[in-house]
């Protein structure tokens, strides 16, 4: 069991001490009001750990504290590790971006447009072209989540028991099936919608490879890293690690919640958020991408790959606000376009948290986060147990109060 610890300090590292003090008083102040559990954050220059805090708990009932080997449900920072996957495929040419997705999972081989109407009376079409891999890495493949509630196509997937991942007791195979029966909600390359699209590329990875999504992680990225903590489940000796999940509860406090059950291996192996994690791990997949593709003389991807998977894929340079579907034409989406599998930051200048162009990265449901930026040469990873409320975004409190961080050279 390999833990993160800090290998600098942070003037070593060219990194303002009073920018990150304030950042960890703001989450303990967070901690101590009662609206965090408990947190980790870890920044990191030129691959070397220069600041490292933990503080309140991974269970509050139980007061267990947030310690550096914890055990944290990521959520969709999973999709990140899957696009991995996927582009070690590519790079092998056992699929290309350019493949019809059907070539692979014949069930999508005929998917059908929302037109209008609701329920039974849905009109549809079909598709203008094809759904190709390539929409899968960049959610344009109009697929979609059941929990946005905002379109009619959302209440087709809750219908189908679709609402975040399969529907109950189905496996990832069956769950696909499921999907291809949807009607998508627009054509495949025109707009973008964060969907179950990584769900659809975990089972493009299990058939092209040959083997299960958690085994071919296991053998192809999380092993060769050493990312020995992370998986589909935990075992019997991480159990007592792991954090519990906390929402809102409604009075201005938090409360204990059920989090995705992973005690024993999943039926469902979500590729768009099934994986739990420690900070060590995500740390060396982080660093993995940093180094474009190689770590401590281990290459899973060419650098000409990762500097491909963090560029921006959105047509004309768009970012999600412009190029999103109306869910997502958020402040939030301003500046920022989005590569295969990670965001990507377009346009600092209008983007809402201080950033750096070419900055990538992503979040998960439980509000961690994790973000590189190049031209600093910064990796930044948070994590934490706590259903986001739209009123108090923890996310965006560490992208403001770490920005800034860097204490020379500050591009943008």
């Amino acid at each position: 069991m390999a833990q993160l610890r800090q290998e600098t300090e942070p003037g070593e590292a060219g990194l303002d001490p009073g920018v990150l003090s304030r950042l960890d008083e703001h989450l303990t102040r967070l901690v101590d009001t009662g609206r965090l559990p408990g947190y980790l954050v870890s920044v990191a220059r030129h691959g070397r750990v220069a600041h490292l805090t933990t503080y309140g708990f991974r269970d509050r009932e139980a007061r267990l504290p947030v310690e550096t080997d914890t055990v944290w449900r990521i959520h969709s920072m999973t999709k990140p590790v899957v696009s991995v996957a996927a582009l070690m495929l590519w790079e092998e040419g056992r699929l290309r971006l350019t493949d019809p997705l059907s070539r692979h999972l014949p069930a999508f081989a005929a998917p059908r447009v929302f037109v209008s109407g609701s329920g039974e009376e849905m009109v549809t079409r079909p598709a203008a072209g094809p759904l190709l891999v390539r929409h899968l890495l960049t959610h344009t493949a109009g697929l979609t989540y059941g929990f946005y509630e905002s379109h009619p196509v959302d209440a087709l997937y809750r219908a189908a028991g679709v609402e975040s991942a399969g529907p109950p007791g189905a496996d990832l195979a069956e769950s696909c099936d499921v999907y291809a029966r949807l009607p998508l909600q627009f054509d495949p390359g025109t707009q973008w919608n964060y969907s179950v699209a990584t769900n659809v590329l975990g089972r493009l990875v299990e058939v092209v490879s040959g083997r299960s999504l958690d085994v071919f992680l296991a053998e192809r990225i999380l092993g060769p890293l050493g990312m020995e903590d992370t998986g589909f489940q935990v075992t019997a000796g991480q159990a007592g690690r792991l954090a519990t999940m906390y929402a809102d509860d409604g009075r201005g406090g938090i409360r204990p919640v059920a989090g995705l059950p992973v005690h024993e291996r999943p039926r469902f192996l979500s590729g768009g958020g099934g994986l739990v994690a420690t900070a060590h791990d995500y740390h060396r997949f982080m660093e993995l991408l940093r180094g474009r593709g190689e770590l401590d003389g281990v290459r899973l991807l060419r650098p000409e790959t990762v500097d491909t998977m963090t560029s921006n894929h959105l047509p004309g340079g768009t970012d999600l606000y412009t190029f999103g579907s109306p869910v997502h034409r958020l402040p939030d989406n301003t500046g920022v376009g989005f590569g295969l599998g990670v965001s990507v930051v377009t346009d600092p200048g209008i983007t809402r948290s201080p950033t750096v162009r070419g900055s990538y990265g992503w979040s998960g449901a439980g509000s961690t986060t994790f973000w590189i930026t190049p031209r600093q040469d910064l990796t930044v990873q948070f994590l934490t147990q706590l259903r986001p409320n739209p009123a108090t975004s923890v996310i965006e409190d560490v992208r403001r109060l770490a920005h800034g961080a860097v204490a020379a050279d500050r591009p943008h």
